[in-house]
């Protein structure tokens, strides 16, 4: 009956029930017009009156919202046995042995837990113990913009995301915030005679810096490609750089794979080896499209970093993490991934996403940039081609009149005006023909809109 019941309630019951009994501090999207969704599939969800919205924004449900074949492995293993990982149980160590064949040969010990921010939290504990120092090197735009680095809500966390602490205590004195390598918008721009080794030496000399204070650098903590600052791409060679001058000082570089791994990026099944094969990093961190929407996440590591972690005596455990079942659900969503060919579909699909959206960058001048790598890729929209200032009105606008049209789509970057695409990896090309043109016929009503303004403005003066 309770099923039944809540089947039944409204949009705008629900939405009243949940003012009443949920933190107003957790957000909705369209706020002002919340969805209800009451079911998904592949690259769709549904709202309570059967209405289909094609979701692009979606990284969780990485091969799609409720696979069958994910959802059969969840339900057989959770009629065998679901236990914590004090027992031997084949489907822990089959899983991460699978997930080593994906990964640089010394990225070989596994630690599972049930959310990218317990990944990163731990990956922090791993790089203090290893190098014995403290201080952590972020990444960020400038102290004024509104999104930046984000690396989870537990508190470690928080202290080095400049994206929450801005708006919390401020910056922590171990915490150093390095200018992310954005070369559209960056400090250092796409005409820079040399942006990798510019963008590098600011961390060096971030670490300079902190050694004549007496601090100690533990870890470079980045997203493989930074999603929440804009979706940017950073130039290859850039991690390279900065893993040097972060080893000499004693420290390791961790790579946030939370948002962008598994094949997302299409080239490669880590957003980091986008980089080059010269490139690995001492901690990769996973989690959201691991387990598809189950809760589940990992953190890989080198023999050495783990040894050091056990020497201290104290145990490590998770009751949940790596249980049977968040197991067979990650091997089932590794199984998906090759079985229908996924990483090369989001390279195929992405390229022609692209190009699509490069295309309407030449005809509508509020297209600023177009990046991305497979099915990672961001819009950035612009108010003047000068100056690039933020079209964020425009952008909210836009992504609202979209939600109209039954496509979902969201902003990010350091002025909210950054479309980023990030749908599960089933998203086809009649999906991206269909996203671009409903974006080319609403951007070109927005210029319309806009001439007849400018028109009635001058007849009035």
């Amino acid at each position: 009956m309770a099923a039944v019941r809540a089947a039944e309630r409204s949009r705008r019951d629900t939405l009243a029930l949940r003012r009443q009994r949920i933190g107003s501090s957790c957000k909705l999207f369209f706020s002002h017009d919340p969805v209800k969704i009451v079911k998904a599939k592949g690259q769709y969800m549904y709202d309570e009156e059967g209405r289909q919205y094609l979701d692009c924004i979606n990284n969780v449900a990485h091969v799609g919202h409720c696979h069958p074949d994910i959802v059969k492995a969840a339900h057989e293993q959770n009629q065998l046995l679901n236990t914590n990982s004090r027992y031997l149980h084949d489907n822990l160590v089959d899983y991460a042995g699978r997930l080593s064949k994906t990964l640089p040969e010394k990225l070989c010990i596994f630690y599972f837990l049930n959310s990218g921010s317990e990944a990163n939290d731990l990956a922090l504990r791993l790089a203090r113990q290893y190098t014995k120092h403290e201080d952590v090197i972020v990444l960020d735009h400038s102290a004024n913009c509104f999104l930046s680095a984000y690396h989870g809500h537990l508190t470690s966390l928080i202290d080095i995301s400049p994206y929450k602490f801005r708006n919390l205590e401020g910056q922590k004195e171990w915490v150093h915030v390095a200018p992310v390598p954005d070369t559209y918008r960056g400090l250092y721009r796409e005409d820079h005679e040399d942006s990798v080794t510019a963008y590098a030496n600011e961390v060096k000399n971030i670490i300079e810096q902190a050694h004549t204070r007496g601090r100690k650098i533990a870890a470079f903590f980045a997203e493989s490609l930074p999603s929440v600052g804009g979706q940017i791409i950073p130039p290859a060679g850039y991690f390279q750089k900065v893993a040097e001058h972060v080893h000499k000082a004693g420290g390791i570089f961790i790579a946030d794979e939370i948002q962008v791994g598994f094949g997302r990026v299409g080239k490669h099944f880590w957003a980091f080896q986008l980089q080059g094969e010269d490139f690995i990093p001492d901690i990769v961190t996973m989690g959201k499209p691991i387990g598809n929407g189950h809760p589940l996440a990992c953190v890989a590591t080198t023999k050495e970093i783990a040894e050091a972690f056990a020497a201290t005596g104290v145990e490590y455990f998770n009751t949940f993490g790596g249980n049977p079942v968040s197991c067979a659900i990650g091997l089932a969503v590794l199984d998906v991934i090759e079985k229908e060919h996924l990483q090369a579909h989001a390279t195929e699909v992405g390229n022609f996403l692209m190009k699509l959206l490069k295309e309407q960058k030449i005809k509508h001048p509020i297209i600023g940039d177009v990046r991305g790598s497979g099915l990672f890729i961001g819009v950035d929209l612009i108010k003047d081609q000068a100056e690039r200032t933020p079209a964020t009105a425009e952008a909210e606008y836009l992504i609202t009149r979209l939600k109209e049209e039954y496509i979902l789509l969201s902003t990010d970057g350091p002025g909210r005006n950054v479309l980023k695409f990030k749908p599960p990896m089933c998203f086809n090309k009649d999906d991206a023909k269909f996203v671009v043109d409903t974006i080319d016929k609403l951007l070109t009503d927005m210029e319309k809109q806009c001439l007849n303004q400018e028109k009635t403005s001058t007849c009035s003066t």
